[in-house]
């Protein structure tokens, strides 16, 4: 063992370093560990590894992520190991002792601590959830040279920054079978997220078996719903990844598809709901004014909150204008007899209603952050969406609900449908730098990635949530400090591929996509497009919520495109650098980049084009032509005024959104005809 060893490493060393930055260096891990020490020990892996579990309370959950950090080590490494499944033994190659089961309550333990040395890896926890968290982590030490796989020595504390780290995805606007949640539940346990926020209702359906009011998963879901069988199922995988499922139920607005199928619930008399087929805000709101409302809510949530063991409900409460409110006489008269003076008073007066029938439950009432009005009571639990891009302040409802002496979660800044880059999502951090009190802190539980699904279909949800969602979860566990974005988009390229280990489909999913564009042919030239160019952001894509259905085809260009595009991110950092420090070295990155775009068009027009096609033939055109000008300006450093004419003349055509996309590079293409102006311009 020792021979081997000594063959991994050059130099053996044992040092703390706490300079993240240096140690990122060599480990890929995220999110990024409380502490971290390194020594020059390295633990083979080969055949003989074992895990053994060492608790006297319920192993059931550890051995079953014993048993898949087994497979997933063996896939991933090739090594036929000879127990590939937890041993019962005194002794192992790496032993996990934990001291309690976890209940999964909000502030369940998840520390841990693990050590890797050259014979032993231990993993101590207090909770079966903190095991399971390190062996995730063990999981991201794997290494290897020519000759062999090994586990890097390290010795590592652990516990995360806040207490809910959370996914939501939005199963209403488009249904997400089973098998994509749970996929994605095993990549949210992968980057030690906590809390599946699962969004099952809305104008668009309500996706959720009733037994006690049929007719609302018979009429609302066009077919499309979880039976309560599938539910229970989704909540005991979760569980056991030790991930909390918190429902959302969402009322009063957001109610078409409730509506339809029980309109005598609705604010509006004589009105034809029916399950909404576009995206926005519309008006079907539950009537709070009627009793039968509360009657039909409390048997629904009865029915319902049993499904989900966790201590919290989500009500949503969010977007309701109030315009059936307003055009209803009845409603009016009942706001002026309570004293009701706006219908935020009469939404609190609703909100109070439920939270009332939920306590009866024994949930705690959760909501949109609409939902923070002066009289609704602080045991309510703030759910922070809106910031400076809805007209609020820095910090948002967030700061706010926090010292008005609510709970609150963080969405705002985390809206990952808006295809934001990861950097301004990293950027992001739950508390800023705000001064507040130590209570006042308590309050921010943490933060949630939002992942609304008006333009997301089973095909691209992947692709919209990951890898960015990794980079956020390291934000949600780790220190404050640990916000160098080199860093982490250097450790998250790594987390990205793995992320495929799990069945994660946001890399293979959008060849399939393209592949249907491009009827099968050659796909160089749309791959390099597609690498190139990013959806539409901030919803532009559709706009006014008006040119896309439901039922509308999402295998377009655009579902093929992510944030962040591949060659775009290092393209625009080279470009960057080069109008500070024009080095040989990034120059030539740059004109490697220019040669392969350059030969876009020949590729493109290699193929047969159909509808979904031709309209790309120009952005191959121009962007070619716009490359060849450029590399022959760098690589013959002289550039004439006929050529920087004809670069302008291309880049104004580059700037247009096409086919719902931008091309990610103008801004740097831009400044390399400037750089070219500057520099090389023949007078």
């Amino acid at each position: 063992m020792k021979k081997i060893i000594a063959s991994l490493f050059f130099i053996g060393f044992s040092i703390v370093l706490s300079s993240q930055n240096e140690l990122a260096k060599t480990y890929n891990l995220m999110p990024w560990p409380k502490q971290i020490e390194e020594s020059n020990e390295a633990f083979l892996i080969d055949k003989n590894l074992s895990i053994a579990i060492h608790s006297l309370h319920d192993q059931a959950r550890v051995r079953k992520a014993a048993t898949k950090f087994l497979r997933r080590l063996s896939n991933r490494t090739g090594v036929f190991i000879d127990n590939g499944f937890p041993v019962e033994t005194a002794s192992a190659s790496i032993e996990i002792h934990f001291d309690r089961n976890s209940d999964l309550t909000i502030h369940a333990d998840e520390s841990y601590s693990l050590i890797v040395k050259e014979t032993k890896i231990k993993i101590h926890a207090k909770s079966d959830v903190g095991a399971l968290r390190g062996l995730e982590t063990l999981l991201q030490l794997v290494a290897h040279n020519e000759t062999n796989y090994f586990f890097h020595g390290v010795a590592i504390d652990d516990a995360p920054r806040f207490v809910w780290r959370g996914l939501m995805i939005d199963a209403a606007r488009h249904f997400q079978p089973i098998a994509v949640l749970k996929r994605n539940l095993d990549a949210m346990a992968s980057v030690k997220l906590n809390v599946f926020h699962w969004h099952l209702t809305d104008d668009q359906g309500f996706r959720i078996e009733s037994k006690v009011y049929p007719k609302l998963h018979e009429l609302a879901s066009d077919g499309l719903y979880y039976t309560q069988d599938q539910i229970k199922d989704i909540v005991a995988y979760a569980y056991d990844l030790g991930i909390r499922v918190i429902p959302e139920i969402d009322v009063p607005g957001h109610a078409s598809a409730i509506l339809t199928a029980y309109p005598e619930y609705g604010s509006k008399d004589n009105y034809e709901y029916s399950i909404e087929r576009f995206s926005g805000v519309f008006d079907p709101t539950l009537n709070p004014t009627k009793e039968s409302t509360y009657l039909f809510l409390d048997a629904l949530f009865s029915e319902i909150a049993p499904l989900f063991p966790d201590d919290y409900f989500h009500i949503g409460g969010d977007e309701n204008e109030g315009k059936h409110w307003n055009e209803n006489k009845e409603i009016k008269v009942f706001k002026e007899k309570l004293n009701l003076k706006t219908n935020h008073d009469l939404q609190t007066y609703f909100n109070i209603r439920l939270e009332k029938i939920l306590k009866k439950l024994d949930k705690k009432l959760m909501g949109w952050d609409e939902i923070m009005t002066p009289t609704m009571p602080t045991t309510a639990v703030i759910h922070s969406w809106r910031g400076e891009n809805e007209g609020l302040p820095k910090g948002g409802s967030l700061i706010s609900a926090a010292k008005k002496g609510y709970q609150t979660v963080l969405s705002n800044g985390y809206y990952i449908d808006r295809m934001l880059s990861v950097e301004h999502h990293y950027s992001v951090d739950p508390i800023g730098t705000i001064e507040l009190s130590s209570e006042e802190r308590k309050r921010i539980l943490g933060g949630e990635a939002t992942m609304w699904s008006e333009l997301t279909t089973p095909l691209v949800i992947d692709s919209r949530i990951w890898p960015r969602t990794a980079a956020i979860a390291e934000r949600f566990w780790s220190s404050k400090e640990v916000n160098d974005v080199d860093s982490m988009l250097k450790r998250l390229s790594d987390v990205n591929k793995k992320l495929e280990e799990l069945g994660i489909t946001h890399i293979k999913n959008r060849a399939v996509i393209l592949r249907n564009i491009n009827n099968n042919q050659d796909n160089t030239a749309l791959e390099t497009l597609s690498k190139l160019c990013e959806p539409l952001k901030m919803y532009s894509r559709n706009a006014g919520g008006t040119e896309y259905k439901t039922f509308s085809p999402f295998t377009m260009f655009a579902d093929a495109c992510v944030a962040d595009a591949e060659y775009a991110v290092p393209f625009n950092k080279n470009v960057a650098s080069l109008m500070t420090n024009a080095t040989k070295d990034i120059e030539n990155l740059i004109k490697n980049d220019l040669k392969k775009w350059s030969e876009i068009q020949e590729h493109f027009l290699k193929t047969d084009k159909n509808p979904n096609t031709k309209p790309l033939e120009s952005l191959s055109k121009n962007l070619s032509s716009c490359s060849k000008l450029l590399l022959n300006a760098l690589s013959t450093k002289k550039i004439t005024q006929i050529d920087l004419d004809k670069l302008e003349f291309l880049l104004t055509r580059l700037e247009a959104p096409f086919l719902d996309t931008e091309l990610a590079i103008v801004s740097a293409l831009n400044q390399l005809s400037t750089y070219c102006e500057i520099t090389f311009l023949v007078k």
